[in-house]
């Protein structure tokens, strides 16, 4: 999975004191037990803008923002980056540090239809650890930011599908052309698909476990029709998501 070299105008550097996110996300005593339990330091490390990137902002997206958390712990409470998420009103990109490595990890953020005001958040994707001092790429080609943003983020959502459901191959790495961009479906739809695969992936799974619990012959038989018409729809979902994924290189 890509790392990026966020450009030199784009560094921040701002620690962000947890206690800042506690205010802005009206967080709990549970939540802020996360924080101190998993989260180390919060940096403010980039801000992507048309003046640090050249990149002209578009109406969903006016700037992109590049937090760099270092977790305590291997595994991070998604309410913690939805915290964050809450405090900040641009999209974010998150950088999780620990043990010498690194992975990114986001989620699509847009602006409610009902409240501009408002930004809604949806499911986390993340990608592969890696050393921190592995080899980051230049950022994704791309016309202005709302297109930078789905570049970041589409290897993410691509990637967890892939290490969902093996043999899916890992997604292209490669920046989309501006006329494969045109072609390609949007952002919301390769989300929508990955978490429709992920949800008929765990109910594969779920009846296998049944099939395992199962002494009776003939509820046997049943239940691995069940199971053969489940993966039949998983390989249905996969087929076509591995199609879209073909269709935009």
């Amino acid at each position: 999975m890509t790392l990026y070299d966020w450009p030199r105008a784009a560094a921040f550097g701002r620690v962000i004191p947890k206690k800042k996110i506690y205010e802005h996300a009206g967080a709990n005593t549970a939540l802020k037990d996360l924080f101190v339990r998993d989260v180390d330091r919060i940096v403010w490390s980039h801000k992507l803008s048309p003046e640090t990137t050249k990149l002209a902002a578009s109406k969903k997206v006016p700037e992109i923002q590049v937090f760099r958390i270092v977790i305590r712990t291997v595994t991070l409470d998604r309410d913690v980056l939805r915290a964050i998420d809450k405090a900040i009103p641009f999209p974010l990109i998150f950088e999780l540090v620990h043990s010498g490595r690194v992975k990114m990890a986001a989620a699509y953020k847009r602006r409610s239809e009902a409240d501009s005001a408002r930004w809604v958040v949806g499911d986390y994707f993340e990608g592969d650890w890696q050393p921190e001092e592995a080899s980051r790429a230049p950022l994704p080609v791309a016309l202005n930011m709302g297109a930078l943003y789905e570049q970041l983020l589409a290897p993410l959502v691509e990637g967890q599908t892939a290490r969902l459901v093996p043999g899916m191959g890992e997604a292209p790495q490669a920046p989309l052309s501006p006329a494969a961009s045109e072609r390609s479906v949007s952002l919301e739809e390769r989300i929508a698909q990955a978490e429709a695969i992920k949800i008929q992936a765990h109910e594969v799974e779920r009846i296998k476990a049944r099939l395992g619990r199962e002494k009776q012959f003939n509820k046997r038989v049943a239940i691995n029709a069940e199971l053969r018409a489940a993966k039949q729809e998983l390989e249905r979902l996969t087929a076509g998501h591995a199609g879209d994924a073909v269709t935009n290189d």
